[in-house]
């Protein structure tokens, strides 16, 4: 819930400054060598770094408050569960497949204006969520959402590069870790307590009509104090390469998310299989784009760098798990214990701030020194973790306490906070310089695709468990009934998650044994997304 909006958050960043780096001459450029307001300084900055950061602040709580609010969605809402998958795939699998794109639109016609446009939407796609006359009105306006967030997010730190000196961006950076840290927490604490308070009688609408007045201020204060920034040679939009992703994730998720619901026919099987087609014919028109005018979506010359191959796994792996186990963590406290809200959002507390704090120590203390043992360490925390939580749902069944969580839920986010921070800078470590863009925003998009597809599976790993526990008893799903069934769901999907782990952590010796960035006292000009993790690496 809140760490996978965390590490999404510092991996959004990356695309911030991919098609800066773009080239046509086998010149590698940085914004601070290509834009004169990045020397001095743009006047009103930190105004603007207020304004930009506040955008994004909004996105990662909007991200996590929705996780919080599902059980009541589905109960005032009338929301299936195939409806209440897609209020969240259907935001990520749109946010993904625009990533790229909404940082390429902002290159070609100005960040400002992209991130202005982002900002409108987003306030509008929030209104509509807010007032949504049924599920299907609420999945659509979720799927906007991610869609304007795509336009959004991708230029905050774009617009930070081209405002800010080199001298002034370390403390930047720093501000904005804080920043996600603080949307880590307050994120679910937040969609709690709106929840909670039933305010005016709108049960969970709060959690999205709160955005209205933080977007219009973001609105109108952007268009006054932000500085308008393009960047030079900005390769043109591959919008054939835009349309297959988008498809062939649409044939893989569609089945996996309805088949449920609709007795999984065999039209379903049809469609993922005939992803795996589109997929392929992705791949063959990226490679046919690269040699005719070198500019595709997809640059395929990364995936012969080992270690960029491993990571696109591992980042693609990584989300699935998480995808799994935050709607699954959610529906188990909420519609299995039975516990409110509240009571679920500050028992995700202890995992928040165990993500924040190994984060910071990751980057800080241990990546310089121990490479990429802390991720592989990283992996096998939370997988420990994970099956410590097993037991203990296990042996406590229903009467278990959140202190009695506390534990397990410490350790995976320990476990998650060495993965997030470092693992960015540990993929791209080996990338040549004049495709670090492009290589970061891949990176980000297929986490979000494998978050995408994650929530997609949890029709099959949790709620097959819970409909074979429900059919099993032959009774009718009465509370007394359905408790259990959720427990036993969730016991069988954080097998799964703990399996992932495993694979992850056998994925990541593939990876560079030390990120080459902590051995180049320049690199922060070259490789932005490195000192974006933490402000240690911009040091």
């Amino acid at each position: 819930m809140t760490s996978t909006d965390t590490g999404a958050l510092k991996g959004r960043g990356e695309l911030r400054d991919q098609p800066q780096r773009t080239v046509t001459d086998n010149t590698t450029l940085t914004p601070t060598a290509l834009e004169p307001s990045a020397s001095p300084g743009a006047p009103h900055r930190w105004l603007a770094l207020a304004i930009v950061m506040t955008a994004a602040f909004m996105d990662l709580v909007d991200v996590t408050i929705v996780n919080i609010a599902i059980p009541s969605i589905q109960r005032d809402a009338g929301a299936s569960f195939g409806q209440i998958q897609w209020i969240t795939a259907g935001y990520a699998l749109a946010f993904a497949a625009g990533l790229i794109t909404g940082g390429r639109l902002g290159d070609i016609h100005g960040r400002k204006r992209l991130f202005l446009i982002g900002v409108a939407g987003f306030t509008l796609a929030s209104a509509l969520c807010g007032f949504a006359a049924n599920p299907e009105m609420l999945v659509a306006s979720r799927i906007l959402q991610g869609g304007m967030a795509a336009m959004m997010v991708p230029q905050v730190l774009s617009i930070v590069h081209a405002t800010f000196p080199a001298r002034e961006r370390g403390k930047v950076f720093g501000l904005f870790g804080a920043i996600v840290g603080l949307g880590a927490v307050s994120g679910p604490l937040l969609g709690a307590l709106l929840t909670e308070w039933n305010l005016f009688g709108l049960e969970w609408r709060p959690i999205f009509l709160i955005n209205l007045p933080v977007g219009i201020a973001a609105l109108l204060l952007g268009r006054r104090y932000i500085s308008e920034s393009k960047a030079p040679h900005a390769l043109r939009l591959d919008l054939a390469g835009v349309a297959l992703v988008t498809l062939g994730l649409l044939m893989l998720l569609y089945p996996l998310t309805r088949g449920r619901e609709l007795g999984w026919p065999l039209w379903g099987y049809a469609s993922m299989a005939g992803s795996l087609v589109v997929f392929g014919a992705l791949v063959v028109y990226e490679r046919r784009k690269a040699a005719r005018d070198g500019s595709p979506l997809i640059e395929p010359s990364l995936f012969t760098v080992k270690s960029f191959a491993a990571g696109i796994a591992v980042q693609t792996v990584f989300g699935v798990a998480l995808g799994i186990f935050f709607l699954v963590w959610t529906l188990y406290m909420q519609v299995g214990l039975g516990w409110t809200p509240l009571h679920a959002g500050l028992t995700g507390v202890p995992f928040s701030i165990s993500v924040s704090v190994a984060a910071g120590v990751s980057v800080q203390k241990l990546v310089p020194r121990f490479g990429r043992k802390v991720l592989q360490a990283g992996a096998l925390l939370m997988g420990l973790g994970v099956l410590l939580y097993i037991w203990e749902s296990d042996r406590y069944g229903l009467a278990i306490a959140s202190w009695q969580m506390a534990l397990p839920l410490v350790v995976m986010g320990a476990g998650m906070g060495l993965i997030v921070a470092p693992l960015t800078d540990a993929v791209l470590s080996e990338v040549p310089r004049e495709h670090a863009g492009s290589a970061s925003g891949l990176i980000n998009t297929v986490q979000q695709m494998g978050n995408a597809l994650g929530l997609g599976l949890v029709s099959v790993v949790f709620y097959g468990v819970v409909d074979d526990s429900l059919t099993a008893s032959r009774i009718s799903p009465t509370a007394s009934r359905i408790g259990p069934a959720f427990v036993n769901g969730f016991q069988h999907a954080l097998l799964w998650v703990a399996a992932v782990m495993a694979v992850i952590f056998l994925l990541m010796s593939a990876l560079p044994k030390r990120p080459a960035q902590h051995l180049e006292a320049g690199g922060t000009e070259v490789l932005l997304p490195a000192p974006e993790e933490e402000p240690a690496l911009v040091h």
